[in-house]
């Protein structure tokens, strides 16, 4: 088997690597600050579709943790990338948050309930029963079905919540019409995010705490991969899958060095 080349660019999973409910990681610091200090391209993703990147941005801020607002790679991101290359200048029905709609509309993307060209499903607290039966009759009539991300739950203080995934679900099944997700582990996310910065897979790694997303993505994308175990997927839960990360590690602290 031939060497894999050195790393010269990283991409890190958000949630459970560099913070966990609102709390930074030990090492998450100094993995950042020795990014910037050696000038390795690097982003941040996140599958939540909730927040722009000056938000996340801002909320990192607050726990001490410094990324630029350019190193931030959102599945709304993702999707609005995607979507201005199939059809540039579309329409968009949209259930979602700001970080969504920012997205779209930067793209130059009309949002409207009227004969769009896709209808485009995202993060919220507030999923309305009237939003997801306008989504449906609006799939029915020829809209093109598109969500950010297949994540079926997601955390919160109070235990899990029914995420993007679980209300794709519904539509597909009211529709018969399966939605394509723009954001991981479909590795068109990572190589978005890897042309945003000038980085080639060959020579990048992907960190993740989620053997079924990140790590899933990252080896998809032709990347090598890391796993810490500070999130979802614990160790022994590695061996159910047909696949392996590159490395497994505890943390983000024991990659500090290898950067």
């Amino acid at each position: 088997m031939a060497e894999r080349k050195p790393i010269e660019s990283w991409l890190t999973d958000m949630d459970g690597v560099l913070i966990h409910e609102g709390v930074p990681i030990p090492g998450a610091d100094a993995f950042l600050a020795k990014l910037r200090d050696t000038g390795k391209p690097f982003l941040v993703l996140t599958n939540n579709s909730i927040y722009t990147a000056r938000d996340l941005h801002a909320r990192l801020a607050r726990m001490g943790l410094h990324v630029p607002v350019e190193n931030i790679w959102t599945s709304a991101l993702a999707t609005a990338q995607f979507l201005d290359d199939q059809r540039p200048g579309g329409t968009a029905y949209v259930i979602g948050e700001a970080g969504l709609t920012t997205a779209l509309h930067d793209i130059g993307y009309v949002l409207t309930d009227h004969d769009p060209d896709y209808v485009v499903l995202g993060e919220t607290r507030t999923y309305s029963f009237e939003a997801m039966t306008k989504a449906v009759r609006l799939i029915n009539a020829g809209a093109r079905f598109i969500c950010t991300n297949p994540d079926e739950t997601g955390p919160s203080l109070e235990g899990p919540l029914p995420a993007t995934g679980s209300v794709a679900a519904l539509i597909t099944k009211a529709t018969g019409k399966e939605p394509y997700f723009a954001g991981k582990p479909n590795p068109l996310m990572m190589r978005t995010g890897l042309n945003a910065i000038g980085a080639h897979s060959e020579t990048s790694a992907m960190i993740g705490d989620r053997m079924d997303t990140d790590i899933l993505a990252g080896l998809e994308a032709g990347m090598q991969t890391y796993l810490v175990l500070t999130g979802l997927t614990t160790e022994a839960e590695i061996d159910r899958f047909p696949f392996r990360p590159s490395k497994v590690v505890k943390s983000i602290a024991d990659l500090v060095e290898r950067v």
